[in-house]
């Protein structure tokens, strides 16, 4: 059996082309299967190009890192607004406490 050596440029295409078409396939797999054929290749070698090319563009540390960060940023912003609306709710009880101590006209 013959290996064929495909150039950068040609994987880049195809991967190109899978993420384009994915959404017209009900799954990724499918859409492999369709469109290998097409650029003379065979789905294992297209979904593994595929593969590379999602862990390059999305690693999984760095997703992993992002979800932390985002946590963070979202268990700070949480503390900040619960610090607001303490903050609103001992000003709204000054000002009614001072509205039934001021003098009727």
């Amino acid at each position: 059996m013959k290996t064929r050596n495909y150039t950068p440029e040609m994987k880049e295409r195809a991967v190109r082309m899978l993420i384009e078409a994915k959404d017209e396939y009900p799954s990724t797999w499918s859409a492999i299967k369709a469109i290998a054929p097409k650029i003379d290749c065979t789905p294992e070698t297209l979904r593994s190009w595929y593969k590379k090319h999602i862990d390059q563009t999305i690693p999984a540390n760095v997703q992993a890192q992002s979800q932390a960060e985002r946590i963070k940023a979202l268990e700070r912003e949480n503390r900040e607004l619960k610090q607001a609306n303490e903050i609103i709710r001992k000003a709204a009880a000054f000002f009614a406490q001072a509205e039934i101590d001021r003098p009727p006209k």
